[in-house]
């Protein structure tokens, strides 16, 4: 072969490869996730030209972002990995951050993906617990440490699992604003979601200057959840923060939501209760009363 020919093959080669970007299966892209550190995916789909606008973009984009964050960009092609992102599917630009995702929430354009991507390198989201809820948050004495927009979430949430990426993007949004965080209602964060009455997941509450404001729309987009925090709240209820139960409250209140969450169980033992009282009740009706003894013959 010819050394022009080689060259010439060489530099094809090189210009497909930077034409596109390398397409990962979804056990490799797990195995990515889970194995280095920035990861940035651009999930796509045939015959869609929103997506390959975001590709081209990500294509000029990605020397930068590999010699700014040491990070993989890959596409995944029709993968129903998007889902667990994305509601609205394909073209999704997600950022893993130590397997934590960001959804990219912007315009298909290179410097806004570059500057999202590099100001949010860590997870925007703070994971709080009943022991340390009210020392960061202080939402009982005003909120000293700034407003607060938490989710609160359980693990058998399949919706508060695909809202992880939605979240870190709402965080990213407003966290010059405010603090977003989320805390796990079954575990951890038990006691403090029965003191705010939690009773479904997810559930988004603001806390702001004392106050409490509960979000009730049920669209879950990174534009309503932001356009509430910073903003629409002042539509919703105002409720005063209540302060930590005591011990014995709170085991009081355990015992009433274990009764509502398990209806069948109380429904049960009330019946029995009441089977148990009418078999007494009967039993006393249907007793038959002792015989008398008879006297004894008077002797004559």
């Amino acid at each position: 072969m010819r050394p022009i020919t080689l060259v010439f093959l060489v530099a094809c080669i090189n210009y497909v490869c930077a034409s596109s970007l390398e397409v990962v299966s979804d056990d490799e892209l797990t195995n990515l996730i889970r194995g280095e550190k920035y990861v940035i995916v651009l999930f796509t789909k045939n015959d869609c030209d929103a997506c390959d606008n975001l590709e081209n973009e990500l294509i000029g984009l990605r020397e930068d972002l590999v010699d700014s964050l040491n990070a993989w960009v890959v596409k995944a092609i029709n993968s129903p990995l998007v889902r667990l992102y994305n509601p609205s599917k394909e073209p999704a630009l997600v950022f893993f951050r130590h397997g934590i995702p960001l959804l990219y929430d912007g315009p298909a354009n290179e410097e806004e993906i570059h500057d999202n991507f590099v100001s949010n390198k860590e997870p925007v989201v703070k994971e709080l617990y009943d022991d340390n809820f009210e020392h960061l948050t202080q939402v009982a004495t005003g909120a000293t440490t700034g407003d607060w927009f938490i989710m609160f979430y359980s693990n058998d949430c399949v919706e508060c699992q695909r809202l992880q990426a939605r979240w870190e993007a709402v965080g990213a949004r407003v966290k010059t604003r405010l603090n977003v965080a989320r805390i796990d209602k079954q575990n951890r964060g038990g006691a403090t979601a029965r003191r705010f009455n939690i009773r479904q997941t997810p559930t988004f509450i603001l806390f702001r200057l004392g106050n409490m404001y509960r979000y009730n729309l049920p669209k879950y987009d990174v534009s309503s959840l932001s356009s509430f925090a910073l903003d629409w709240y002042k539509n919703a209820r105002m409720e005063r923060v209540p302060v930590p139960k005591s011990p014995f409250d709170d085991f009081v209140q355990m015992i009433a939501d274990f009764l509502m969450d398990n209806p069948l169980m109380w429904q049960g033992g009330l019946a029995g209760v009441s089977m148990l009282i009418l078999v007494i009740i009967l039993s006393k009706f249907l007793k038959k009363p002792p015989k008398k003894k008879s006297s004894a013959k008077k002797s004559k």
